[in-house]
């Protein structure tokens, strides 16, 4: 590693700046394309179970290129690799924008979300690089605004852009911020030598990809298929079950695996993978929950929920700079147990969420939640990194945000089959109460249940409180995920003043 010289802050400066352009420019991709769904859908004359692989397609492309992201950095290069990916994504944005018909639209995608894979991990890798140890604290506090607040900022910019414009320009406004971060990085970044000679571990790469590709078919059409009860998702579950079987078998066993079991020997690297996993279970899939509440059971307009959830990424962000500054001085165990606390508090407020809530309670819930999220997310990405070596530093990277998303697709998933659950049983439960010889709907000609439209009105009426309570059970659900992450902060160890990191890489 080249020594950090006051000379160098201003590339310092800029490489972060680019570094964040990359990282919230893949981050938005992850969201903003939900909201064009319907508009997509009649421009490429596909159906509603057809046009949502345009989100399955990204998904599972990311899913599978993230964990070889380390053996690709070491053996072709950080830079080299960083720049393709960029340029790739770029590219294949302008091509999803450009996209006539339904299969170019998921083809490009996918391609999409294979280039988008590493830019997360290596964006990371280069923040960790290219600061000092005593800096890193603030290093992935600025990194992380931008992979926190991305998710948040999709859905109202999707729906601007939308709305006023096209569809396509959900994928178009990638490019000028591609191009800049892309350019910049290209004169400025320092180079790593790659390591020549390496050959790839194709068997634990394919049996990785299968098992990933089909977890993650499974997660996301399983509601849609009624789980198990259909084919298609027990034939996922077998082949996702047993590729990860072979996958870790053939870890343990094989001589050069292309995720090092190096990776996971140490401690605190293990505790931040079991506590960025239930991360992503409870803040992500909180914060997939909140949109479709607030649009469909409480009446606001998309872009008015979106600016209800604003104060939410205000609240990443200021938890995020100022714990990025008490990482030196305080034990990052009491920073994860401060997290935890205010994390649980927000989703214990959005479990008494009603549809006539008020909008200073809403956005003291998504605020309270912002600052949680932020300090535990800051305060992990530097424990987590403490002690690993720097040479496997790529692949921890790649990992954690591996980790992190499919704990996002489980939480997700659960908490949506949760509420469709939780929703018929709950209507079930509310017409045991409605009968004729209930006294509140004695007298009422709109309430009768003996006529037609007594029988709609209420039934409506039962189904929207039925789906209320059906979130609040969902939210439950959540909060007692974060219950194992809280456990495990008791493990960690302890750092001995500011994180001493060996550094390795060879700088051109």
């Amino acid at each position: 590693m080249m020594p950090q010289t006051s000379g160098e802050k201003p590339f310092r400066r800029l490489i972060t700046v680019c570094v964040m352009i990359a990282s919230l420019m893949q981050a938005l991709d992850t969201t903003i394309a939900n909201v064009a769904l319907p508009y997509m859908q009649g421009s490429v004359s596909a159906s509603y179970d057809q046009i949502t692989w345009v989100l399955t397609s990204y998904v599972v492309a990311t899913a599978i290129f993230t964990a070889p992201t380390g053996w690709l950095s070491v053996r072709f290069g950080m830079k080299h690799l960083f720049l393709v990916c960029i340029a790739g994504f770029t590219i294949t944005s302008v091509l999803c924008g450009a996209a006539g018909s339904l299969n170019e639209l998921v083809i490009y995608r996918f391609i999409q979300g294979m280039f988008g894979a590493a830019i997360m991990p290596l964006s990371q890798t280069t923040m960790l690089d290219i600061y000092p140890p005593e800096k890193r604290g603030v290093a992935m506090s600025i990194w992380g605004i931008g992979v926190l607040v991305g998710p948040v900022m999709g859905p109202p910019l999707g729906g601007l852009l939308t709305s006023y414009y096209d569809w396509r320009y959900v994928f178009f406004v990638n490019i000028p911020f591609g191009i800049f971060a892309f350019t910049a990085l290209a004169l400025i970044l320092p180079k790593i030598k790659p390591a020549s000679g390496m050959r790839f571990d194709w068997l634990g790469f394919a049996v990785l990809s299968a098992g990933l590709a089909a977890f993650q078919i499974m997660l996301d059409r399983g509601e849609e298929l009624d789980w198990f009860s259909s084919q298609t998702i027990i034939a996922c579950a077998v082949l996702a079950a047993l590729g990860f079987y072979l996958f870790i078998v053939h870890m343990f066993t094989a001589k050069d695996p292309f995720i090092s079991r190096g990776t996971f020997t140490d401690v605190n690297f293990n505790i931040a993978l079991i506590t960025i996993f239930t991360v992503g279970l409870t803040v992500l899939a909180s914060l997939a929950l909140m949109p479709p509440f607030l649009q469909t059971l409480s009446g606001y307009p998309a872009l008015n929920a979106g600016v209800l959830m604003a104060p939410r990424g205000v609240g990443v962000m200021l938890a995020m700079l100022v714990t990025g500054r008490l990482l030196n001085h305080v034990d990052s165990r009491l920073l994860l147990g401060f997290g935890y606390v205010m994390l649980d508090l927000s989703i214990y407020m959005l479990i008494n969420w009603t549809t006539a809530e008020s909008v200073s309670y809403m956005i003291m819930t998504v605020f309270v939640q912002g600052i949680g999220s932020g300090v535990i997310f800051c305060t992990l990405q530097v424990v987590a990194f403490y002690t690993l070596p720097a040479h496997l530093r790529t692949q921890g990277t790649s990992m954690m945000n591996l980790l992190r998303n499919i704990g996002s697709a489980i939480g997700i998933s659960i908490a949506s089959a949760l509420i469709d659950h939780q929703s018929q049983y709950e209507h079930a439960v509310l017409t045991q109460f409605i009968t004729p010889f209930a006294r509140p709907l004695q007298g009422s000609g709109m309430l009768n249940p003996n006529s037609g439209s007594g029988a709609a009105l209420l039934n409506g009426m039962i189904d929207f409180q039925a789906q209320v309570i059906a979130y609040s059970d969902a939210y439950k659900f959540l909060l007692l995920a974060s219950f194992p992450a809280i456990l495990c902060i008791f493990l960690l160890r302890k750092q001995a003043g500011a994180p001493a990191m060996a550094e390795s890489a060879i700088m051109e």
